[in-house]
Protein backbone atom coordinates (compact mmCIF):
# COMPACT_ATOMS: atom_id res chain seq x y z
CA UNK A 1 0.00 0.00 0.00
CA UNK A 2 1.70 3.45 -0.90
CA UNK A 3 1.59 5.89 1.27
CA UNK A 4 2.48 9.98 -0.01
CA UNK A 5 3.99 12.64 2.14
CA UNK A 6 4.54 16.24 1.46
CA UNK A 7 6.37 18.97 3.40
CA UNK A 8 5.86 22.88 2.81
CA UNK A 9 8.52 24.78 4.13
CA UNK A 10 6.87 28.70 4.55
CA UNK A 11 8.63 31.93 5.07
CA UNK A 12 6.25 34.33 6.39
CA UNK A 13 7.89 37.71 6.50
CA UNK A 14 5.14 40.00 7.88
CA UNK A 15 4.04 37.18 10.47
CA UNK A 16 4.89 39.64 13.87
CA UNK A 17 3.71 36.82 16.40
CA UNK A 18 3.21 33.43 16.75
CA UNK A 19 -0.60 33.49 16.70
CA UNK A 20 0.02 35.19 13.15
CA UNK A 21 1.71 32.77 11.50
CA UNK A 22 -0.87 29.76 13.56
CA UNK A 23 -3.34 32.07 11.72
CA UNK A 24 -2.17 31.34 7.95
CA UNK A 25 -1.02 28.16 8.54
CA UNK A 26 -4.29 26.80 10.39
CA UNK A 27 -5.97 28.39 7.03
CA UNK A 28 -3.78 27.26 4.60
CA UNK A 29 -4.38 23.20 6.60
CA UNK A 30 -7.60 24.02 6.55
CA UNK A 31 -8.11 24.38 3.04
CA UNK A 32 -5.80 21.69 2.14
CA UNK A 33 -7.92 19.29 4.26
CA UNK A 34 -10.99 20.53 2.80
CA UNK A 35 -9.92 20.30 -0.81
CA UNK A 36 -8.02 16.71 -0.64
CA UNK A 37 -8.20 13.51 1.48
CA UNK A 38 -4.48 14.04 3.13
CA UNK A 39 -4.28 14.81 7.07
CA UNK A 40 -2.38 18.19 7.38
CA UNK A 41 -0.41 19.17 10.34
CA UNK A 42 2.29 21.76 11.41
CA UNK A 43 4.93 19.30 12.04
CA UNK A 44 8.53 21.66 12.76
CA UNK A 45 9.42 25.10 13.79
CA UNK A 46 6.39 25.56 16.15
CA UNK A 47 7.88 28.51 18.07
CA UNK A 48 9.52 30.53 15.01
CA UNK A 49 7.47 33.11 14.07
CA UNK A 50 8.43 33.70 10.53
CA UNK A 51 9.16 29.91 9.70
CA UNK A 52 6.81 26.86 9.27
CA UNK A 53 6.26 23.61 7.73
CA UNK A 54 3.16 21.51 7.30
CA UNK A 55 3.16 18.00 6.56
CA UNK A 56 0.07 15.94 4.40
CA UNK A 57 -0.02 12.48 4.40
CA UNK A 58 -2.46 10.37 2.54
CA UNK A 59 -2.61 6.03 1.39
CA UNK A 60 -4.57 4.87 -0.99
CA UNK A 61 -4.19 1.64 -3.96
CA UNK A 62 -2.74 3.51 -6.18
CA UNK A 63 1.07 5.23 -6.18
CA UNK A 64 0.41 7.20 -9.02
CA UNK A 65 -2.76 8.62 -8.68
CA UNK A 66 -1.35 9.50 -4.89
CA UNK A 67 1.77 11.41 -6.55
CA UNK A 68 -0.81 13.50 -8.90
CA UNK A 69 -2.67 14.73 -5.68
CA UNK A 70 0.21 15.23 -3.96
CA UNK A 71 1.68 17.82 -6.87
CA UNK A 72 -2.39 19.33 -7.01
CA UNK A 73 -1.83 20.00 -3.01
CA UNK A 74 1.50 21.52 -3.83
CA UNK A 75 -0.61 23.63 -6.51
CA UNK A 76 -3.22 24.31 -4.34
CA UNK A 77 -0.34 25.33 -1.28
CA UNK A 78 0.91 27.92 -3.91
CA UNK A 79 -1.99 29.72 -4.97
CA UNK A 80 -2.79 30.34 -1.63
CA UNK A 81 0.61 30.84 0.10
CA UNK A 82 2.37 32.62 -2.92
CA UNK A 83 5.97 33.74 -2.56
CA UNK A 84 5.92 32.58 0.86
CA UNK A 85 6.51 29.09 0.34
CA UNK A 86 9.52 28.63 -0.48
CA UNK A 87 9.84 24.87 -1.01
CA UNK A 88 8.52 21.38 -1.02
CA UNK A 89 8.74 17.56 -1.19
CA UNK A 90 7.17 14.81 -2.11
CA UNK A 91 7.74 11.15 -1.04
CA UNK A 92 6.43 8.04 -1.63
CA UNK A 93 6.48 4.76 0.62
CA UNK A 94 5.36 1.63 -0.05
CA UNK A 95 4.14 -0.70 3.02
CA UNK A 96 3.24 -4.11 2.56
Amino acid sequence: MPIVFCSLDIHLPYSHSLKDKRNVLRKTADRLRARFNFSVSEIEHQELWQRGRLGAVSVGPDGKRLEELAESLVREAESILGPDLISYNIQIFEHD
